[in-house]
């Protein structure tokens, strides 16, 4: 599989947990601020990080910006740069654009201009989003404190037709799958014998390390 190409502009708390857990998950990141010494915080771990101005259309124009596939708008408190950042790659033809609403009228104007994904920082942790934009397999995910997860997986081809002892998610991952929603059903504590269906969802609890290897795990399998 491919791997995906983001770019994260605005290197704040919320735009650099994005930038980590994307390039934990093994994702190409271009890292953009106006600030140089958040820039050179996130050198050592993302693909390139840069120190720009992304209100000028031609420094993104040099940079490829529209060859990537998503582009995240995390700008901090500068409402009217996040908009005119958000409206210039959108105008340039950039596949999507995930921006950072500040407030509900800054939601509504990156909504007019067409914005494609809008989240709230005290609603959306930089953690769960950079998971739920690399996978579609992956639902929700709930942080249950700062080393430990929940997380809801659609099964897809590559597990759907095995048991849950065939997976031995549990000695290879240190993952438990403690419930699996199917259709209306929900089966709690389902035993090791029960068979896995394509579209079921599984709810998963372990370490944020070992979620992220069996993600990858799956990932590799998609497509």
């Amino acid at each position: 599989m491919r791997r995906k190409e983001f770019v994260v502009i605005g290197l704040g708390r919320f735009g650099g947990s994005i930038c980590r857990e994307l390039s934990n998950l093994g994702m190409s990141v271009l890292a953009i601020d106006k600030n140089e010494e958040l820039v050179d915080n996130y050198a050592d771990f993302v693909t390139e990080a840069v120190v720009a101005d992304t209100t000028d259309e031609s420094v993104l124009k040099n940079l490829g910006i529209r060859n990537f596939d998503h582009v995240i708008v995390a700008i901090g408190d500068d409402i009217q740069s996040s908009i005119l950042t958000t409206l210039i790659l959108k105008e340039m033809g950039v596949k999507k654009v995930t921006a950072k609403a500040l407030n509900e009228y800054h939601e509504k104007v990156l909504k007019k201009i067409g914005a494609d994904q809008i989240v709230h920082p005290e609603r959306d942790m930089g953690r769960r989003l950079a998971h739920n934009l690399v996978s579609s397999n992956v639902l929700d995910y709930l942080e249950l404190s700062d080393k430990h997860s929940l997380v809801e997986i659609v099964a897809n081809p590559a597990i759907a037709g095995r048991t849950i002892i065939d997976l031995n998610v549990r000695a290879r991952y240190g993952l438990n799958i403690v419930a699996i929603k199917r259709n209306d059903d929900m089966i709690v504590s389902p035993p090791a014998s029960e068979m896995i269906l394509e579209e079921d969802i599984l709810i998963v609890i372990g370490s944020n390390t070992d979620i992220t290897k069996f993600e990858k795990q799956m990932l590799q399998n998609v497509n």
